[in-house]
């Protein structure tokens, strides 16, 4: 009756055995899981860190996986077994075991962004190395993740020895398959070295104000092969990376986020200037949006339909400040105007000539 002590050619007795080392392995797993855990709730509590708070919400679920199936895989010495079932288990482990490590990686990763994005906050005033910062962050971030999930999946591949022997039969081929790869990789390492030079050379960064393809907006997000520029009425543009490096644009917060703004108005010849320097001042004092560095009335141009270019001159900290600061100095100036020069306002003139008489 060898049915009775033998499950598939497997004897029942170290098979039970093998099931409870392997069981008892996941349960100390898991209870190293859950001491870790409880001592990292308890240093939240006495020290308010960033980075404790972010490793327990990024690793928290892959180190519940990863611990258990360690100390499952160290349990396999203990265990008896053939090598038609140790093998693929043996596989599956590794297998596991090499995907779950890839994640924890991936989310250390984040755990520094957390860190980093907390001491680099965009929203002062002056952020310029914030924005510097975030930049490269975000660069390299995308590329090292992207890197390890490579990494991750020839490991695995190369794990099995059918994918060996292919890998060694496509070496053969290497003149004719370089070529090929190579030029069908060129736009893609194009894409890859401009981002490289965008995130260490920073014609852009994070938050940037652009002008672009006839757009202002902010930059968004920078990946690996395209930017998102979000425009002022919630548009998105995607340029691929490479345009910041081909082509011109505007960039109003490369060096500073502070800006000029200017108002325009077509004035008569007759209006006063004085007067309209003097409002111009009472209206900016009044401002919360004037940083108090620019305040300049000038008549810069006169047409050629009888009226005179009246240019407005103010300064702001950042480019949106600027926008609503002009357009509230526009309004006021013209109310102004209205209530104290009408006669000065933009009018044509026709003139009549009496007719000589005839003799």
């Amino acid at each position: 009756m060898q049915y009775l002590d033998h499950f598939f050619g497997y004897p029942i007795p170290l098979f039970f055995k093998n099931l409870i080392i392997g069981i008892l392995a996941v349960l100390l797993g898991m209870l190293v899981k859950f001491i870790i855990h409880k001592t990292f709730i308890l240093l939240s509590r006495w020290w308010d860190f960033i980075i404790i708070k972010s490793t327990m919400k990024h690793l928290r679920r892959p180190v519940a996986v990863f611990i258990p199936l360690l100390f499952l895989n160290f349990s396999l010495n203990l265990m008896v077994m053939p090598s038609v079932i140790r093998l693929p288990l043996d596989k599956a482990l590794e297998i596991a075991l090499t995907i779950t490590f890839a994640l924890i990686l991936i989310r250390l990763i984040n755990v520094l962004e957390d860190y980093f994005y907390l001491k680099y906050d965009l929203n002062k005033e002056d952020n310029l190395k914030e924005r510097k910062i975030r930049t490269q962050l975000q660069f390299v971030r995308k590329f090292i993740v992207s890197l390890i999930i490579l990494i991750t999946a020839a490991i695995i591949l190369l794990s099995f020895e059918s994918m060996r022997k292919i890998g060694a039969g496509l070496l053969t081929g290497v003149g004719i398959g370089g070529i090929i790869i190579g030029f069908a990789a060129q736009k893609s390492l194009g894409n890859l070295l401009a981002g490289f030079q965008i995130a260490f050379t920073q014609p852009i960064r994070i938050d940037d104000v652009l002008v672009v393809e006839g757009e202002w907006g902010k930059v968004e997000e920078i990946t690996l092969t395209y930017v998102v520029v979000s425009i002022w009425d919630q548009r998105r543009l995607i340029l691929p990376i490479t345009y910041f490096i081909e082509k011109p644009f505007q960039n109003w917060t490369r060096v500073s986020a502070d800006l000029l703004g200017t108002v325009f108005l077509y004035l008569d010849y007759t209006v006063p200037i004085e007067p309209l320097r003097q409002e111009m001042t009472r209206l900016l004092t009044s401002n919360p949006l004037w940083d108090k560095r620019v305040n300049v009335v000038q008549v810069t141009d006169s047409t050629k339909d009888g009226s005179i270019e009246v240019r407005f001159l103010m300064s702001a900290a950042n480019s949106s400040r600027a926008f609503d600061l002009r357009c509230n100095i526009r309004e006021a100036m013209i109310s102004f105007i209205q209530a104290n020069y009408p006669e000065s306002l933009p009018k044509k003139r026709l003139e009549f000539k009496d007719k000589p008489e005839e003799l």
